[in-house]
């Protein structure tokens, strides 16, 4: 099966056929409802833990069993996509059933394949940490790198590798963002981790899911860097944007990085999305995302993304969904007064 060039019809694209690994839940459903918004027949294959968005196929199955993968048996797809951040040996599993029935295998992989520290400014190109196609459960940077090597080994140059950043938006379900959201809504002073100015690299999930169909639609293959380009915003307007949106009034009161680090606080867990400058910050918010940004990127403003997350909070009565498999973030509030000298 070749896939594209065969739905480029006078011109236009023809509606397209995408195989949802997952598709219920933040990533996988911002690009499932990207996929029908264009028009395209979306078969989401999952375990039945979760409503999937309507007007999509759907198919069950389990991919940690051993016949997890029966109800894909059959079936032909112009592009399959696959979230998983489990062991690759589940990616190895789904890309060989279906190398001969789908054009191209997109794998939303993660930054975190690089090996650490990694400077500040390196592209696709940088060093990455050591992976398996056939591991098991192993930590998250080897098993998103086992996923590439599983999904390139069956589809070579027809994988393409999606090394998405920090993750942001409507539908977030780890709980960074909903906590500050959170968190300025009670209102009161805010320990805000400082400086004020430093930069802050994540892709809003929206953004996520239409470069990614667009690159399907494009047929494009191997590794690119998904995030807003460095600087795109800052901690200042991040949480500025959090007081604006909720109206609480908020007080943010900036705390040097010592002062904060010294009381035990715990950065991107304890306060989330921030890091202190140095090799953590550069790590994660200091990529290269020029490729991504020739093959069509484009970022909305940060304050689009806080006003959205928070009207969709407002719709779930204030309280997002959370991961069983990730833990809880955000600061108590007993240590944040302590700092604040409450």
């Amino acid at each position: 099966m070749q896939g594209f060039p065969e739905h480029r019809v006078a011109g236009r694209l023809t509606a397209m056929k995408l195989l949802m690994l997952g598709g219920t839940e933040f990533v996988g459903r911002a690009v499932t409802e990207e996929a029908l918004a264009r028009g395209w027949a979306v078969t989401v294959f999952h375990r039945g833990h979760h409503e999937p968005p309507p007007g999509v196929c759907v198919l069950h199955g389990d991919r940690a069993t051993a016949d997890g993968l029966a109800a894909l048996a059959t079936g032909e797809w112009d592009a399959v996509l696959d979230t998983w951040s489990g062991a690759p040996s589940a990616v190895r599993d789904a890309a060989r059933l279906l190398a001969g029935r789908a054009g191209q295998y997109i794998y939303v992989s993660s930054r975190s394949v690089y090996g650490y520290p990694t400077p500040a400014g390196l592209g696709e190109d940088a060093p990455l940490v050591d992976g398996s196609p056939d591991a098991g459960e192993v930590g998250y940077a080897e098993s998103k790198r086992g996923g590439e090597l599983a999904a390139a080994a069956s589809f070579g140059d027809r994988a393409l590798l999606v090394r998405a950043g920090l993750i942001l938006g409507p539908g977030e379900n780890i709980g960074r963002l909903p906590w500050w959201l959170g968190r300025t809504a009670r209102g009161g002073p805010v320990l805000a981790p400082g400086p004020r100015d430093l930069g802050v690299q994540y892709i809003d999930v929206r953004d996520l899911a239409r470069w990614t169909l667009d690159a399907a639609e494009r047929g494009l293959g191997g590794p690119y860097n998904l995030v807003s380009p460095p600087g795109h915003t800052t901690m200042g307007e991040l949480l500025d944007a959090c007081v604006r949106v909720t109206g609480s009034g908020a007080e943010l009161r900036w705390t040097d990085p010592e002062v904060i680090l010294a009381a035990g606080i715990e950065p991107w867990m304890d306060l989330p999305v921030w890091l202190p400058p140095g090799e953590a910050h550069d790590t994660m918010h200091g990529g290269d995302v020029t490729k991504a940004l020739a093959a069509g990127l484009r970022c909305r403003p940060a304050a689009d993304t806080v006003a959205d997350t928070w009207t969709w909070l407002q719709g779930l009565g204030g309280v997002a969904p959370q991961r069983p498999d990730r833990p809880r973030v955000g600061l108590d509030p007993e240590t944040e007064a302590k700092v604040l000298g409450g």
